[in-house]
């Protein structure tokens, strides 16, 4: 953890459990407790780096698995947002 700073690192990583698996439960989190409401935006790939000290492309990796997951949506252009409750999961099979 920082020693300098309170912007990054706000979880303490377990070593035997991969970073953006980690940083993406933190979100799932917030959305179940109503820090980021339906519809709103989740943090970008820059400020996940900014809080958690992880690199691009782990950032990157935790907002695909949460829109994989239908946890949220992206709209080119403005950002990745969280999807409707019944949203949730729901994702169109791939044939």
């Amino acid at each position: 953890m920082c020693s300098e700073c309170q912007c990054c690192c706000v979880i303490d990583f377990a070593p035997d459990v991969p970073r953006w698996m980690q940083v993406a439960d933190v979100i799932r989190q917030r959305i179940a407790d109503g820090t980021y409401p339906p519809r709103t935006r989740v943090p970008s790939v820059i400020q996940l780096q900014a809080e958690f000290g992880i690199a691009q492309a782990t950032a990157q990796k935790v907002l695909s698995r949460l829109r994989a997951e239908g946890v949220t949506y992206t709209v080119p252009g403005l950002g990745s947002f969280v999807a409707e409750p019944e949203e949730a999961g729901e994702r169109p099979e791939k044939k």
